[in-house]
């Protein structure tokens, strides 16, 4: 049996485990699909205005931000992109700013402040720290030195008010190191009422982990979802919903216990056009889990 039909099977047969998608609580009131405009980063940069448009006419209702720069985005300030997503039937409710390393430099925290107030004149609700460079993987302690930064930036955010901090992960966060890893680190030093999590499926499931172990392990946690599919190659490379090995119908199904609030799609490379990818991927999730 080659590599690439063992991580088929494995994959189908970890993550259904005898679970099926049912009309979640979750979706009888909330049948938003958003998308991360990072997958249309070039797009957005040519264009964000006509971009937008055409994922409004795709079905998407919410984007979730990146690339914010001393109060703009797009270079739109907060109540010119918000009146952009207006038009096109639209909202942000999550925004992906600064990365890990901002929390292990000192003065970080007039930065953070001034973030979070854009943000939530944006309309946004959480406010994530999307990445942690590579250079500050190692050692282990300053995903610990992290796990403080966040707990003293959601204190910010509560101070403005409206506004949570979450933390999104890779497979990297997933690696051990005598017995632990940063992802431990990060749920295990965290406040959980106050610091949230947004689970990236594909680097998880990549990582070696069932996302529904994780909502059971961390029930609540999971407040947004990065949604996007691994191929059928022993690359394990990106792909759109529904077209690869991931078993979406269970996982969906346990929306209510991650903690789930919102969800976007992301593909971080995409074959051709990225507009197309994306739509291919809405397509997916309306036929087969938003009914």
């Amino acid at each position: 049996m080659n590599s690439s039909r063992r991580d088929f099977i494995r994959h189908s047969s970890v993550l259904s485990a005898g679970l099926f998608i049912s009309k979640d609580e979750w979706f009888k009131t909330n049948k938003n699909i958003g998308v991360q405009l990072y997958t249309l980063r070039a797009d957005m940069g040519k264009d964000p205005k006509g971009t937008l448009q055409k994922l409004s006419l795709l079905g998407y209702k919410e984007v979730e931000t990146f690339g914010y720069n001393k109060g703009k985005w797009f270079g739109m300030t907060a109540a010119e992109l918000k009146d952009v997503l207006k038009s096109n039937g639209l909202s942000s409710p999550s925004g992906h700013t600064f990365p890990g390393g901002t929390f292990l430099k000192d003065g970080w925290e007039d930065n953070w402040k001034q973030a979070v107030e854009d943000a939530k004149a944006l309309g946004q609700k959480f406010i994530v720290i999307p990445w942690l460079e590579e250079q500050h993987r190692k050692p282990m302690d300053n995903y610990k030195k992290i796990a403080a930064g966040l707990n003293k930036a959601a204190g910010i955010c509560k101070q403005v008010g409206g506004i949570e901090v979450a933390y999104h992960n890779h497979d990297f966060e997933f690696v051990k190191e005598d017995g632990q890893s940063g992802f431990d680190i990060l749920m295990k030093e965290t406040d959980p009422k106050q610091v949230k999590m947004e689970l990236d499926i594909y680097w998880a499931v990549k990582a070696g982990h069932n996302p529904i172990d994780l909502f059971n392990a961390h029930p609540g946690r999971f407040v947004m979802w990065h949604v996007k599919d691994i191929d059928n190659t022993d690359k394990k490379f990106f792909t759109e919903v529904g077209n690869g090995t991931i078993d979406w119908k269970p996982i969906f199904a346990q929306a209510k216990k991650s903690g789930m609030k919102h969800f976007f799609v992301e593909q971080d490379v995409c074959p051709g056009p990225p507009i197309e990818s994306v739509g291919k991927s809405i397509s997916y999730l309306k036929k087969n889990i938003v009914k």
